[in-house]
């Protein structure tokens, strides 16, 4: 049986209101009004977290800590 190695992990996930819908999971979830928004929580919590932010270009970004 193969191992599974984590390479990283998610801490959080900052959307647009318009695709709260679609995301779900364990990790905490900021719902935003608008992209200003969204950039400026996403990066506040990458500076908190000491993680990477990664915009997905889906109304998405994610918190990763590599």
């Amino acid at each position: 049986m193969a191992e599974v190695v984590s390479i990283g992990d998610i801490l959080a996930v900052v959307a647009l209101k318009e695709v709260k819908t679609k995301v779900g999971g364990g990790v905490p979830i900021f719902i935003v009004e608008d992209i200003e928004e969204q950039e400026k929580i996403a990066m506040i919590l990458g500076k908190i977290l000491n993680a990477m932010v990664h915009n997905l270009e889906n109304g998405m970004y994610i918190v990763t800590r590599h």
